[in-house]
């Protein structure tokens, strides 16, 4: 499905969430799950966190506009961001985590992104009008 310049600015980030998420999930030794811990942290200091922020501060809000602001995928949405910044706190407290924690992050992440481009993302472009969507992007590309 094409997506709109607007999501595709948020889509673009979420290849590297899903490689991040992938080596998460993957790791199982000491070696694996130490540059699985450093290449998520990595990320989202650089790029994670603020694309949680962009879609709060921005995306949901012009949504809102048009949709329910109340929507269940808005809220689950919201709801795995406050999960996955505490995981993500957690990891950055623990130098060294046990397997299972980089694992169950690296899920958390990949089910949210598939939930954002699958089903989320569809919504809300079939919800705002192509010029409030161009105007989205020109903000998320600006910010």
């Amino acid at each position: 499905m094409k997506r709109s310049e607007a999501l595709a600015i948020l889509s673009r980030d979420h290849h590297r969430a899903l490689v991040n998420a992938q080596k998460l999930a993957r790791a199982t030794d000491e070696g694996s799950a130490t540059a699985a811990r450093a290449g998520f942290l990595d990320f989202w200091d650089e790029e994670g966190r603020r694309h949680f922020q962009l879609e709060e501060e921005l995306l949901f809000p012009a949504y809102a506009s048009h949709g329910e602001a109340r929507h269940p995928l808005v809220l689950r949405a919201l709801g795995d961001h406050v999960a996955i910044r505490a995981q993500a706190a957690g990891l950055a407290a623990t130098e060294r985590p046990p397997a299972e924690v980089l694992n169950e992050l690296g899920k958390a992440l990949a089910a949210h992104v598939r939930l954002e481009e699958r089903e989320l993302f569809p919504l809300i472009e079939e919800a705002m009008p192509a010029e409030e969507l161009l105007a989205l992007a020109n903000a998320l590309d600006t910010a």
